[in-house]
């Protein structure tokens, strides 16, 4: 699959394509249904398919903080679309010049004449533009004007229930983990590097790998049993916290994992870790030994979890 970052690095080679467009957070089973229909025509057509996402997601440079919480960060969601065998992904850098561009504007010189798109795919509820003006109607009169077609998106539905980034976030919030790996097609994970930190909860016998996630909202906070995919390949069981720390005063959010019974070097190295069953939310300690003896417990919840799982 080929990257493609900014419409400055478009190509000639780059003309002639079918297209979508959209965040494609969690490329969950209804995305994956979007992807098959572009493949499918464009298959048809002889044309390469393409993905347009937008970096930042538009409600985060908009609202920051307040914007609904990141399934999974650009790199993982470009690992899933690679998965799902889509030739180019084109990341618009979503800032305030390409936040002025009128509709008509993003149709001629993007769709048109940078992208020469033959077919767009896109959903009847799709808004884009400056005041986003722009929806489907316009993308339909635009297309038999300018000689591409237009099609909407078949709504994928699980149980008779739409499924969507929203739904899945719900489930995760929930901590539904069964039903979001149902409608994801996969169990909710997060990447990362493990990173130096604080080596506070080694002097509590409990040592952990620290996990700089995202700089944007997780959908999930607090204490949960998780397994461990080590970049070895080797799978192991532990509990992870993720959250700000409140009882070290921290402000920026971490995942921390603590891995039963292990203690190899792993700093640097990257670690893929599975949501499995949420324990508690987190909260701000008095002090640090009513911490350590939260952390203990939750080790302790967390390998009866497994146990029983295991059973």
């Amino acid at each position: 699959m080929e990257l493609i970052r900014s419409i400055h690095n478009l190509r000639p080679k780059h003309r002639g394509c079918v297209a979508t467009i959209g965040k494609f957070d969690g490329v969950h089973l209804g995305h994956k249904q979007i992807l098959n229909q572009v493949k499918t025509i464009a298959k048809a057509l002889g044309l390469p398919s393409l993905v347009i996402l937008f970096e930042p997601h538009p409600a985060e440079f908009f609202v920051a903080d307040k914007a609904p919480a990141r399934l999974n960060p650009l790199a993982t969601k470009l690992e899933y679309l690679a998965q799902q065998q889509i030739d180019r992904v084109l990341c618009l850098s979503f800032n305030s010049k390409l936040s002025q561009m009128s509709s008509t504007q993003f149709i001629s010189e993007l769709l048109v004449d940078k992208l020469a798109v033959a077919h767009f795919v896109v959903g009847d509820d799709f808004r884009f533009g400056r005041g986003r003006d722009g929806n489907f109607a316009l993308l339909k009169e635009q297309g038999k004007k300018l000689g591409f077609g237009v099609e909407n998106t078949v709504t994928f539905k699980l149980d008779g229930e739409r499924v969507s980034s929203t739904k899945l976030r719900q489930l995760l919030a929930n901590n539904d983990f069964q039903q979001a790996a149902l409608i994801a097609g996969r169990p909710f994970t997060i990447k990362g590097r493990v990173m130096q930190g604080q080596q506070l909860a080694r002097t509590f016998g409990a040592p952990t790998a620290n996990i700089k996630i995202t700089k944007y909202n997780t959908p999930l906070h607090g204490v949960y049993a998780v397994s461990v995919k080590t970049a070895a390949g080797e799978y192991l069981e532990g509990v992870a916290n993720i959250g700000k720390r409140p009882t070290v005063s921290g402000v920026k959010p971490v995942l921390e994992v603590h891995i039963f019974d292990f203690s190899g070097d792993i700093y640097g190295q990257k670690l893929l870790v599975e949501f499995k069953q949420f324990l508690r939310a987190e909260q701000k300690f008095a002090d640090l030994d009513q911490l350590k003896q939260a952390i203990l417990n939750d080790i302790e919840v967390a390998k009866n979890y497994f146990a029983t799982l295991n059973q």
